[in-house]
């Protein structure tokens, strides 16, 4: 396009300074394939250069970034704006103002801008100045052209779009697994070893009703599953990764369902910056388009929703579902189960005790909110209780459990070997084509007969590969002997013994759980002492029981009065004296039991009291009954020796044992005392009587208090 030398609105202040060019694309795709494009704007360099500038700089750091709104920001863009505001640009130009904006605050910023600071615009046709009304009016024109157009085009790709995904016709990629036929119907895909792939990864998950154990099976047994590739057409096999495990899992197209707007595009405002990303996962039958029984599926409908349930039960994230239920190590057999029949929450499980493996049912009620718990309860009784009634259910079945488990141990790892048989299959079709293909080949034509002969010989290594491996698994696969068998059947007679031993882990017992019952419903009475639960079965049966709610450990605490006698006694006293005091006393342990040394030293270990099995010997002090045999008196005779002063004895707690200081027996006047009594048989007390019956006479009397102890 020739233009004249000199423009009228292009002065010299313009051109002394540099002047910018602005290339953008909207996609990564138009700068690979419209290249076209890409060439008319940089011919714009020669136009700018036309009209006087000699610096003239290129920016195309936006090229495959959008200008739509909430889309990233554009680098090149902000460069241009801060170049403008520098007042270091003559013009800005570009091939059309469209590369400049799509939205109206961009563009509103660009001219506010060129305005300011005299900066020029131009583009293929044209040279506006802002300082000119008209031009102002042509370049808003312009710009709200622009920013309608993209909304229109958008508009009417949608609407397309949505029409024919409303007729189910509408396919970015068909998911692994499924093929056109030459009709254009959707069928299975015609490949036996993709089938059974795909086919395999739900039975493994419903088998394993996890899809972090599923993905594992898969990885630790290295069986490969098909994968669209990223570009290209033709499956890759390789050991899958767990999302696209999940995927798999989570596709209602592999449950014959049409499902068109599952992560719809949302807008959010994030610091300041509008952003689009994807949103969450849609329930199938919330989506913009739900076509049911659309083709043929790997699962039926029903299986496909019973899966979903099961992956929300294992995802403690899940805002759905109050209960986290996944399939864990821990001891509460009823996680998720149970649901309160006050206020239909899920009861949600705490551990607690040293080890933590003791489980607490807990429905958090109005707790959040300040308020309290609704419902909470120890789980060991309970669990036993419902177990008990399980196990009346499900032992009449053990036999039939046996003779399933000696089938699968016997059958092996079938699975990983049919996968290695389809795959060796395979590899075989593919070494017996290599090879045609090598053997039409003109030996003289050495490029080509040597990569022929590479890929044949590639074959043939994978295929001795996959040789090695079943017969690592054939060597592997063993017959259960007589007595193997005799022994899994005698498990299943005795079922009860099975379950109840410690070699049953409770992730096994969980998953018999959540497979014959479908929840239990728990109500208390007004006095919170009996448990009225609900069972509902899977089969549609509901069963009632009523048991005594487990005591709280705040119910089965011991008591106050009982803890400061283990903490005055603790000091000097062994385990088995305070259990005998607090025996004596009428004290019992929390949960109703009378007191042992064990009881004792748990209670102390529990609330951090320092104390001995056996009591600390003290030279210094006797006990009474160490103290009448020392003193060779009897017991009696020293607590009249206590009871009126004389003797002084220290004792912690009532009923305790007495500590009498060896010093106190020594001293007078107990020792005058205690040696009257030995010598003539009786204790002469001051200002009391003998031990024998009083005198009647008075003369006796008087003569008797001539001895006595002033």
């Amino acid at each position: 396009m020739n233009e004249p030398l000199s423009h009228p609105k292009i002065k010299p202040e313009h051109l002394a300074r540099k002047a910018l060019i602005y290339l953008r694309q909207s996609s990564e795709k138009q700068v690979r394939q419209n290249l076209e494009s890409q060439r008319l704007q940089y011919e714009m360099a020669e136009r700018i250069r036309g009209l006087g500038w000699q610096e003239i700089e290129i920016i195309q750091s936006d090229l495959g970034c959008s200008a739509a709104m909430a889309s990233a920001a554009r680098e090149g863009f902000e460069r241009v704006l801060s170049s403008v505001a520098l007042g270091e640009v003559g013009i800005v130009a570009s091939r059309e103002v469209s590369r400049l904006s799509r939205t109206d605050k961009d563009w509103c910023r660009l001219l506010e801008v060129c305005q300011i600071f005299g900066t020029l615009i131009g583009d293929e046709q044209q040279v506006y100045d802002l300082n000119y009304l008209d031009d102002q009016l042509v370049l808003g024109i312009k710009g709200t052209l622009s920013v309608v157009e993209l909304k229109v085009l958008r508009q009417r790709l949608h609407a397309g779009q949505e029409s024919k995904a409303r007729r189910g016709e509408l396919f970015k990629r068909l998911p692994v697994g499924y093929a056109k036929d030459g009709m254009g119907q959707i069928v299975l895909h015609p490949d036996q070893r993709v089938r059974e792939a795909i086919q395999l990864v739900f039975s493994k998950f419903r088998e394993l009703w996890s899809v972090r154990q599923t993905f594992q099976w898969f990885r630790d047994h290295e069986v490969e599953l098909p994968a669209n590739p990223i570009r290209g057409t033709r499956l890759v096999w390789k050991v899958p990764s767990q999302s696209l495990v999940a995927d798999i899992l989570r596709n209602p197209f592999y449950a014959g369902a049409y499902v068109w707007g599952r992560r719809p595009m949302e807008t959010s405002l994030v610091e300041g910056r509008l952003q689009k990303r994807q949103g969450a996962y849609r329930p199938p039958e919330q989506c913009r388009v739900f076509l049911a029984d659309h083709h043929v599926g790997y699962i039926d409908w029903a299986t496909y929703q019973e899966n979903q349930r099961m992956r929300q039960r294992n995802s403690v994230h899940w805002e759905a579902d109050e209960a986290m239920t996944a399939i864990r190590a821990g001891q509460g057999l009823l996680v998720g189960l149970l649901r309160c029949g006050h206020c239909g929450r899920k009861l949600h499980v705490r551990y607690w005790g040293g080890t933590g493996t003791h489980a607490r049912y807990l429905c958090k009620g109005d707790y959040d909110d300040g308020g309290q718990y609704c419902l909470g309860f120890g789980g060991s009784l309970v669990d036993r209780r419902i177990s008990d009634v399980l196990l009346q259910v499900i032992s009449p079945l053990g036999v039939a459990a046996s003779l399933k488990a000696i089938e699968d141990l016997c059958a092996g790892e079938t699975a990983q070997r049919a996968a290695l048989a389809r795959k060796l299959e395979q590899l075989e079709y593919e070494a017996q084509r290599a090879f045609e293909q090598y053997d039409v080949v003109d030996a003289r034509h050495r490029l080509a007969a040597a990569e022929l002969e590479r890929r044949w010989n590639e074959r043939l290594e994978e295929i001795e590969l996959v040789r090695q491996q079943l017969a690592g698994l054939a060597g592997q696969r063993r017959t259960l002997s007589p007595e193997e068998e005799a022994s899994i059947f005698s498990m299943g007679e005795n079922f009860a013994a099975v379950w109840r031993s410690d070699a049953c882990p409770p992730a096994l017992k969980k998953m018999i759980f959540q497979t014959a019952l479908e929840e239990i419903i728990v109500r208390t009475d007004l006095e919170k002492k009996t448990l009225h639960l609900t069972l509902h079965w899977k089969g549609g049966v509901h069963t009632q029981l009523e048991m005594d709610r487990p005591r709280s450990a705040t119910e089965t605490a011991t008591s106050l009065e009982a803890l400061d006698i283990i903490r005055r006694m603790a000091v000097r006293h062994g385990d088995d004296q305070i259990a005998s005091v607090l025996n004596r006393l009428g004290h019992t342990t929390g949960k109703g039991n009378r007191w042992n040394q064990n009881r004792v030293a748990t209670a102390r270990k529990n609330h951090a009291i320092a104390g001995q099995k056996r009591a600390l010997p003290d030279p210094e002090t006797v006990s009474l009954n160490e103290a009448a045999r020392l003193c060779r008196v009897s017991h009696r005779s020293l607590e009249r020796l206590v009871e009126t002063g004389l003797l002084d004895r220290e004792q912690v707690a009532p009923r305790a044992p007495w500590h009498i200081r060896r010093c106190a027996l020594e001293a007078e006047p107990v020792r005058s005392i205690l040696d009257h009594l030995r010598r003539t048989g009786k204790l002469l007390l001051p200002g009391g009587r003998t031990e024998t019956q009083p005198e009647l006479f008075l003369a006796n009397q008087q003569n008797d208090n001539d001895t006595h102890y002033e």
